[in-house]
């Protein structure tokens, strides 16, 4: 028997329990036992800039969340007297508040296009218990698949769904929905829509032949109908669901490219763990060497040719992370492009096969990793933009390494906007097709992040896929001069020059959260009074 799918309540709740007073006097421990950091920190709050204080000390001794809302917030929000009229269907168990239906229907009446929306919800799942915000991203029907985010409410237009369809529930009906008339015909209305007591997700009843549960039912029928009868769904933790598409047969040629120079301490364990734990039987591994000097790094470079584990691509010159990559890109005879940087380290041998699986799919471009710090956090769950001071930051950064991640995004695949070169894995036709990294621009910084809003507008999707896990010891490999620091700067310009409008909120980060932290860890004061906001839509 399959197990059940994840309860809303449960993915809500980020498996972080506010800090206990071990936990507590472990951050102390840290504090003490780093006086420089926490000097900086201590400075940066006596010059009143609390943003960058928050900052580093959640780097230092880690971030707990904190999204619970008080119990008395569900009195601001009394139910609707009365449904959407106008043959509005509704699917899910969630209370419509009041003013709902007349926003659902104005949403309606002011988009012909917009076939089917969802908004946000309360979640209590206990009487008297905490209250929960379920905060949805824009329509993804790659998370939908993990987990039915849908539960309090999908409401359709009349004539969205094919008359002679009965679905079984909101996911059920937005698939549907999806494929008859594309995924932007369904929106997402950033308001509190719905209250949802109790989870009744977290018992239901199995139906269907061999105990399969009505989301899995759903989501067979889904792949069935858009031509994926070989992809298996197979249970993953926390009840999840994980489709799991399949490989070619033979698998293909994957080149794994890694820049450096020297750093034969970063480089060496780099590429031991790729050959001792990559599960794969074809990998072709390049290795851009940027002016390398010292005789050891020299030494294991013609030791790696010589005994032919794998090739070095000569990139001489003012360090050019992009270059660097290109060149090696350009000589690259894989299917599959795999960018590595030299401070990370594999440790699960399917990381690659999980990433693989994604990337082959003709409309995902770009696949990323969940990179895991040096002690142990989350360094890396996708890239989200307009966050972090209002540029981009890493999702869920500073979590422990375990944690669920809110709605399961670190459990589970979703679409992003972007996700870091450290381990970005994509399809050399693709790369190729979009003229590859550019150098010229952005040399060293946000290379990756641009690369992947040029494959998103190409009409591709980046994937973060957190069942593929490495380690990345960040930027272990920098030196930050002068220099650099006048670099960086002009970069920050250029992306916001190029790509302002995403910045201003990426279209899969609810703007519920508080930006200038971790992603995910607060929420925006008041976000619950904002006031009408307008629908979002996944990119075209």
């Amino acid at each position: 028997m399959t197990r059940p799918v994840a309860g809303l309540a449960q993915l809500l709740h980020l498996g972080i329990p506010r800090r206990s007073g071990r936990a507590v006097l472990g951050a102390l421990r840290g504090l003490l036992g780093r006086p420089r950091a926490t000097g900086e920190i201590l400075a940066a709050r006596l010059q009143g800039k609390r943003l960058r204080a928050r900052q580093k000390l959640a780097a230092l001794i880690g971030i707990d969340h904190r999204l619970t809302l008080p119990k008395n917030i569900l009195d601001r929000f009394p139910p609707a007297p009365a449904p959407p009229g106008d043959g509005i269907r509704l699917f899910g168990d969630g209370l419509l508040v009041s003013g709902a239906a007349a926003r659902i229907a104005a949403a309606f009446a002011a988009d012909p296009e917009l076939q089917a929306v969802y908004g946000d919800a309360l979640v209590q799942d206990r009487p008297n218990g905490p209250v929960r915000p379920l905060l949805p991203p824009t329509f993804d029907p790659e998370l939908l698949a993990a987990v039915d985010y849908l539960t309090p409410l999908l409401a359709c237009r009349p004539g969205a769904l094919a008359p002679e369809t009965q679905p079984s529930g909101a996911a059920d009906a937005a698939f549907q929905i999806a494929e008859r008339h594309g995924a932007r015909a369904i929106g997402h209305l950033p308001e509190i829509l719905t209250i949802r007591r109790g989870d009744p997700a977290d018992c239901v009843a199995p139906a269907g032949e061999g105990g399969r549960h009505r989301h899995r039912d759903a989501l067979r029928r889904h792949l069935d109908r858009t031509g994926r009868k070989g992809s298996r769904i197979v249970p993953a933790e926390d009840g999840l669901l994980q489709v799991e598409h399949p490989l070619p047969d033979p698998r293909p040629l994957v080149s794994v490219i890694v820049p450096t120079r020297d750093r034969l301490d970063l480089l060496r364990p780099c590429l031991d763990s790729l050959a001792a734990c990559t599960d794969w039987p074809n990998l072709e591994i390049l290795v851009c060497d940027n002016d390398s000097r010292e005789p050891e790094t020299l030494a294991f470079l013609q030791a790696l040719e010589r005994e032919g584990r794998g090739g070095v691509v000569p990139c001489p010159g003012p360090f050019n992370f992009a270059a660097m990559n290109n060149a090696a890109a350009a000589r690259a005879r894989g299917a599959l492009l795999v960018f590595v940087n030299n401070d990370v380290e594999a440790f699960r041998p399917d990381w690659l096969a999980r990433m693989a699986r994604e990337a082959l799919r003709p409309e995902i471009g770009a696949v990323g990793a969940k990179l895991l710090d040096g002690e142990g956090r989350i360094q890396h769950g996708g890239i989200v933009l307009g966050t972090g001071g209002g540029l981009v930051t890493h999702a869920h950064r500073h979590f422990p390494g375990d944690a669920p991640g809110y709605l399961a995004a670190l459990r589970a695949t979703h679409v992003v906007s972007a996700v870091t070169a450290a381990c970005l894995m994509v399809e050399t036709q693709k790369f190729r097709a979009v003229g590859g990294f550019d150098a010229a621009v952005f040399a060293v910084d946000f290379n990756d992040v641009d690369l992947c809003l040029r494959l998103n507008a190409a009409g591709h999707r980046t994937l973060l896929v957190p069942g593929a896990v490495l380690h990345h010891r960040e930027s272990a490999s920098r030196r930050w001069t002068p220099e650099a620091r006048a670099r960086h700067a002009r970069e920050i310009a250029a992306l916001k020059e190029r790509w302002g409008p995403l910045l201003a909120q990426d279209p899969h980060y609810h703007p519920g959260f508080d930006p200038d932290l971790s992603t995910h860890a607060r929420l925006r004061a008041g976000f619950w009074d904002a006031g009408p906001a307008p629908i979002r839509r996944p990119p075209a």
